[in-house]
């Protein structure tokens, strides 16, 4: 099983990045899918999840700013994040709860990690 994050980079407060992450290999089923981040010096911290039947969770420094979404057909999660500011830079993991093939329970995996900077 693998997830591959993408879509981050360097940007002006106020403006807007998209993450992306998509898990592939034997997987049977997904749970939960999130999006974390790490700022310099700072432990990781939720920023939100999204649950199999689309209801989702925000950390509350970014409600009203950040969305989250996923195409279970396509096993993706998204980060839609707009009106960044530059406490927001940090390094972003998508984590997925999943099952895999010949598996019974449901384990945590981490995507590797995908730097956003916002520029004040």
């Amino acid at each position: 099983v693998q997830l591959q994050a993408s879509g981050g980079g360097l940007v002006q407060a106020g403006g807007s990045l998209r993450l992306s992450c998509a898990a592939s290999g034997s997987i049977v089923k997904i749970g939960n899918m999130g999006w974390y981040r790490q700022a310099p010096g700072k432990t990781r911290e939720l920023v939100a999840f999204i649950v199999s039947g689309g209801s989702t969770h925000y950390a509350d420094s970014v409600k009203g700013r950040f969305t989250i979404s996923r195409d279970n057909a396509k096993n993706t999660v998204s980060l839609q994040m707009n009106g960044l500011k530059p406490e927001d830079t940090a390094v972003y993991y998508c984590a997925v709860d999943l099952v895999r093939v010949g598996m019974i329970n449901e384990y945590r995996y981490w995507g590797q990690g995908t730097l956003v900077t916002v520029s004040s």
